[in-house]
């Protein structure tokens, strides 16, 4: 059912007592707008669920949240809403900042209308609540359209429309929405990085001022995903969180704030605008990416309204997400088609049922020094096509999966020197090369035009089921050459329409988002991919870190985890098959590694972890992904329970020597309190290396039966284990 509700005009709004407060509500989290007066809508409270408060109620939750006045502060109570304004007396950060010709840096914005729908979808998505704005500065020429929607599984988003309806041109340096958080919230929780090192979590109190969070490099190794604010020692299971998340791929800001000397304190976000990005002439709109907020009672509660939202989208994966082999630590540059057809074999014969082929296939690159950008095989190393490997990978029964940087150009290519002036670069001078790259400028449309021509050509010569399409250095000094101006928002959605197109030609095609690993994960490159690739380290013990800080945001079947070789390529660690198999078996699972050079015992090792991926990746993917807060750092303990809480698989992952020895009782989270389970060790990852001492509980060898209240309340014994090593329990309803 779907209503519309028009309010008064500013002239007839006198009655503040008609004025209406709007109480949203989903999934145990309540939004309470205020829509009096004339004025953007204000947060009354965003969090727990607030039941079903009538008008009397919520007209005396907006009379007792206006503060007195203090000494040294503006003569009325400053309103804070969802944009914020110095015109009200806001002094934090502004949500609209900007100038035409340097006038109009202030807005003041007056509400003429107001929608509100409930129960309808956006692309097929399902909306709980929709609430739309539309507001107007006649001063500053400017109008606005702020939109506000409540998603069923309890995410708040909020997103802005500016236009400019004066002459001359407003330059716009950045719209950020902001959402309050109570003063209960007062540690801040985010997560920092690098490449090979991804989604690193730091933690600090809330204090006065701005904790702002800025990239710059177009990509987030080192941004944060998610920028969380909570009760002091808050934890996965347990302490009230708020946070919020940029849906954007481009550059972004995103800041925890608390405003002297009122202490109210906002989580904001928004696109991070270089200078002169965004100009608007008369009639010109920029659009703020989503930005959304997500309520928990501990931070599995924040995050699994990420992943319910992620899954009921119309184009979310529904097929099992097949297991694969991707060749590139196998093979890098030196592509041989006996050798690669012998890999297809190996991965064939362990079960794996994809097979990407990643970079070294196209013209002139047998190094990372050429070749990006001219997107055609390399007639020198494969002088009959793709074709022989495709047909062979299929034959097999795999399906085919290509690698791409579409966004990427190398110096030295035919498509540089051809074209110099499709190279993003400010002014006369070319940035700095990452990789013996630069970046290919799409917003030119010959450019533009060129990559969709090759990437078609290509997905349409062969039988290709999967892309990867990476995208390996930062935008640094990224200007538009035709104009000179900055690039990064122009480039940004150029990159969205390049995928869309190739999705709307080639519908059957799965696209895996890549950056270096993990630099390109946010919920804007995620409405077009089907995958990321979470990091481009394998090591084992370092996943462990950056699948659970990306995991908060990105569910497992969008988790690109493999296994890699007993050696990894990026730390220098070796780590028995069993702890590599068990980290990636809770992700999208694949493999990285020679299996050619793999020993029979090895290959057989592969062959049970895919087997008990294929047996148990509907439960995986489909199941609600749960972390205990264990006292022992050297402890990792996570797993996925059924949606029917009937049946669960944890992980316990000793990351570390541990505090204790044997470790204790380990308590399972998230199961049916009544219920009673049957808990036995799951096959392949029931294989505990004697350490000291007798390494298993008795319990290990007949299974155990216990309720499910006594699992989450006591736990259960687990074995004494090596650091490095994990074991699963696999727990069923009886």
């Amino acid at each position: 059912m779907t209503t519309t509700t028009s309010l008064p005009t500013r002239a007839d709004r006198t009655d503040v007592t008609g004025d209406p407060i709007l109480h949203l509500s989903a999934d145990g989290v309540s939004l309470v707008l205020d829509l009096s007066g004339d004025r953007l809508p204000r947060v009354l409270h965003w969090g727990a669920d607030l039941g079903d408060p009538g008008a009397d109620e919520l007209a005396a939750l907006r009379a007792t949240s206006i503060p007195p006045i203090a000494s040294g502060v503006t003569d009325l109570p400053v309103p804070l809403s969802l944009l914020p304004e110095q015109s009200v007396g806001w002094l934090g950060t502004p949500g609209v900042t900007g100038h035409r010709d340097g006038r109009d840096f202030s807005t003041a914005f007056v509400v003429d209308e107001v929608r509100v729908e409930h129960g309808t979808d956006r692309d097929g998505a399902p909306v709980a609540h929709r609430v739309t704005v539309g507001a107007t500065d006649a001063v500053a020429g400017l109008a606005l359209v702020l939109e506000i929607e409540m998603l069923p599984d309890g995410l708040v988003r909020t997103r802005a429309a500016v236009t400019s309806t004066a002459g001359g041109v407003f330059t716009l340096g950045g719209v950020d929405l902001a959402l309050p958080v109570p003063r209960e919230a007062d540690e801040i929780l985010d997560f920092t990085g690098r490449h090979l090192r991804e989604r690193s979590p730091q933690r600090h109190p809330f204090v006065a001022g701005t904790h702002l969070r800025e990239s710059r490099r177009a990509r987030s190794h080192d941004g944060t995903l998610l920028l969380l604010a909570g009760r002091a020692g808050f934890g996965y299971r347990s302490g009230e969180v708020w946070g919020v998340h940029v849906a954007w791929s481009g550059n972004t800001r995103t800041f925890a704030e608390q405003a002297m000397p009122t202490g109210v304190r906002v989580l904001g976000a928004g696109e991070l605008l270089l200078a002169g990005e965004v100009r608007l002439a008369e009639g010109d709109t920029y659009a703020t990416p989503w930005v959304y907020g997500s309520y928990g009672d501990g931070i599995d509660a924040l995050s699994h309204r990420f992943h319910a939202y992620l899954r009921s989208r119309p184009q979310h994966p529904r097929t099992p997400r097949k297991s694969l082999i991707n060749v590139w630590e196998a093979v890098y540059f030196d592509h041989d088609l006996p050798r690669l057809t012998a890999l297809a074999d190996a991965a064939a014969a362990a079960g794996v049922e994809r097979y990407v082929l990643d970079d070294g296939w196209f013209k002139g690159r047998r190094s990372d020094d050429a070749g990006l950008g001219d997107w055609v095989v390399d007639e020198d190393v494969w002088p009959d096509g793709l074709g022989p490997l495709v047909d062979h990978v299929t034959g097999l029964g795999l399906e085919f999966g290509l690698w791409f940087e579409p966004e990427m150009v190398n110096p030295d290519s035919d498509l540089a020197r051809a074209h110099p002036e499709w190279i993003l670069q400010t002014g006369d001078r070319l940035p700095p090369e990452a990789r013996h790259q630069q970046v290919l400028d799409l917003g030119h449309p010959g450019a533009w035009d060129h990559v969709f021509g090759q990437i078609d050509a290509v997905l349409s010569a062969y039988d290709i089921g999967y892309v990867k399409w990476d995208h390996n250095r930062d935008l640094i000094d990224a200007g538009h050459t035709a104009t000179g101006a900055a690039g990064v928002h122009a480039q940004t959605l150029a990159t969205y329409r390049l995928l869309d197109a190739l999705r709307a030609k080639h519908p059957h095609v799965e696209f895996e988002s890549c950056s270096g690993g993990g630099g390109r994960a946010d919920l804007g490159i995620l409405e077009r991919t089907d995958r990321i690739w979470t990091s481009d380290c394998i090591d084992a013990l370092e996943r462990q870190v950056i699948e659970a800080g990306t995991g908060l945001l990105v569910p497992p079947e969008m988790l690109g985890s493999h296994i890699g070789s007993p050696h990894s390529h990026t730390t220098g660690r070796r780590h028995e098959l069993g702890f590599r198999g068990a980290t990636a078996f809770f992700g999208h699972l694949g493999i990285e590694w020679d299996l050619t050079s793999a020993t029979d015992d090895e290959r057989a090792g592969v062959a049970r972890w895919v087997a008990a991926y294929a047996e148990h990746r509907d439960l995986l993917h489909h199941g609600r992904t749960v972390r205990a807060d264990d006292p022992d750092p050297a402890l990792r303990v996570h797993g996925v329970v059924s949606a029917d809480r009937r049946e669960a698989i944890i992980a316990v992952v000793q990351v570390a020597t541990g505090v204790w020895a044997p470790p204790g009782r380990v308590r399972v989270p998230g199961l049916d309190p009544a219920a009673t389970y049957e808990v036995r060790p799951l096959p392949p990852g029931d294989e505990v290396v004697p350490g000291h001492g007798d390494a298993l509980p008795r319990w290990w060898s007949e299974g155990a039966r216990l309720s499910g209240r006594t699992l989450g309340a006591v736990g259960v014994q687990v074995p004494n284990q090596f650091p490095e090593r994990t074991v699963l329990l696999h727990l069923t309803a009886r």
